[in-house]
């Protein structure tokens, strides 16, 4: 093993981090995704769905709201209190809108549940502490694995929810949300390290000073509106399609045997999607491969709108859908990283979220407005969701090829001697090193590199005249 492969590898005090903070972040987002299969079908039973059955997607989409307007004060409360009685505070909170929706009979408690449950908005800092707890040369792993758990956990709910649903019912569902939020705290609290120094993390934190900046580059707008249609579209398909495959008329699928559609579904669209993001990184065919996973998605729900009554069309439909889904979640948030300036990858990552969860949201508006239970009229929800993925292809026609640019943060010291003017031009002579940004309050080199042809060990030996 080189040297330069040992320094970016994380230790095993890293991979505990790492590894404990994933399972807080997938056991949130469990809890979240869970009921995503099953929650339409319940939802229209409750007391006062009937009378407002809009209510029903605004619930499945209310957590979407409150994490987007408080995800950035819980990161910057994290930054005041510390990580850890932060994270604590949003996993009670979360737990206790569990607690609320499964106790309610009616979709007005079950809204405020959602609501309760989405403003425990910990995701910035989880991901600050993290960074905490990182070398600079080991932090894009640990991100990674952070970000491979979220993927995992959205297919492992969508198989999950329909089969618990049959033993404990969507409200077991809620109380076994409740009681993993509450695990997650003693994962935190013993079992994640304690940090040495908390600080903020150009890579990992927003900075009001950039949001002006990130909101004017294009290409990075392009990517948020594209985020929030997706989760927008993800939530209205859900508020419609359990309906379908439960309906006595098509007697398609009954829901306690849900999961046998979801299972292959969603392990054959993790093989699919594999091939495209080779392509798309190792062959240089990012935005290639971006616009066919819109394309395809749009082409999913065509299929939905004309074929809802056959349940093989359905499993067709769903496969292109999660195929390209996969494929976009991991694009889009790859792209976030390329296109955003070096020194304020955290800012665009927070705005990006932001986004996304606005979209879950306003999905669920659009799903509960659109969808009448005395008409059933699945094929005009399915329809309308193909021509916001239809815009989002126009949309991304536009955008650029990205610089096929990795971030690597590197530790320095900044001396009288090691001005951060010098150290950046050292940097920035090595060859593969596209851009580089020295923060002295961080003893943090942000650089942006062609993994291709850039010399790790070269890189990190230059670093290394800097270091005291």
């Amino acid at each position: 093993m080189t040297d330069a492969v040992q320094r970016t590898a994380m230790n095993s005090q890293e991979k505990r981090s790492a590894g404990s903070l994933a399972a807080i972040f997938g056991l949130r987002m469990m809890g979240l995704f869970l009921i995503l299969p099953v929650f339409s079908t319940y939802a229209h039973g409750l007391k006062g769905a009937l009378e407002h059955p809009e209510l029903v997607g605004i619930a499945l989409g209310a957590y979407g709201l409150s994490q987007a307007l408080l995800q950035i004060p819980f990161g910057m409360m994290s930054d005041k209190f510390g990580r850890k009685p932060v994270i604590a505070a949003g996993m009670l909170l979360f737990a206790l809108g569990s607690v609320i929706a499964a106790m309610s009979d009616s979709i007005e408690g079950v809204l405020l549940g959602r609501i309760i449950q989405g403003s425990g908005a910990v995701a910035a800092a989880v991901i600050a502490l993290a960074a905490d707890l990182t070398r600079e040369e080991a932090r894009t792993k640990a991100m990674a694995m952070i970000g491979i758990t979220i993927g995992l956990s959205f297919a492992v709910s969508m198989v999950l929810g329909p089969l618990l649903v049959q033993w404990v019912g969507v409200p077991g569902l809620f109380w076994l949300t409740g009681v993993l939020a509450l695990l997650s705290i003693l994962v935190l609290y013993f079992v994640v390290p304690n940090p040495v120094v908390t600080m903020r993390h150009r890579d990992s934190a927003l900075s009001f000073a950039k949001i002006g900046e990130i909101l004017k580059d294009r290409n990075l707008l392009r990517l948020d509106i594209g985020v929030f249609i997706l989760h927008g579209a993800l939530t209205a398909l859900f508020v419609v399609l359990p309906l379908v495959l439960a309906d006595p008329a098509l007697d398609l699928l009954a829901q306690p045997r849900q999961w046998m559609l979801y299972l292959p579904v969603m392990l054959l669209a993790f093989v699919l999607m594999i091939p495209l993001i080779i392509i798309a990184e190792s062959k240089r065919k990012m935005k290639q491969i971006f616009v066919f996973s819109i394309a395809l998605l749009a082409i999913s729900c065509v299929l939905l709108a004309f074929s809802h009554a056959s349940l093989l069309f359905i499993a067709l439909a769903l496969l292109l859908f999660f195929t390209a889904f996969n494929t976009l979640e991991a694009s889009l948030t790859s792209l976030v990283s390329k296109y955003a300036p070096v020194d304020a990858k955290g800012t665009a990552v927070g705005i990006f979220n932001t986004h996304q969860f606005m979209g879950a949201f306003a999905g669920g508006v659009l799903g509960g407005f659109l969808y009448d239970p005395h008409t059933q009229n699945y094929a005009m929800t399915f329809m309308v969701v193909a021509g916001m993925f239809g815009l989002w292809l126009i949309i991304a026609f536009g955008m650029n090829q990205p610089p096929y640019l990795a971030t690597r943060v590197l530790h320095v010291d900044i001396t009288d001697a090691h001005s951060p003017e010098k150290i950046e031009a050292a940097i920035a002579a090595v060859h593969g090193v596209a851009h580089v940004v020295v923060v002295a309050e961080e003893n943090a080199a942000y650089c942006k590199v062609d993994s291709k042809v850039i010399d790790e060990a070269e890189l990190l030996a230059v670093a290394d005249s800097f270091r005291v």
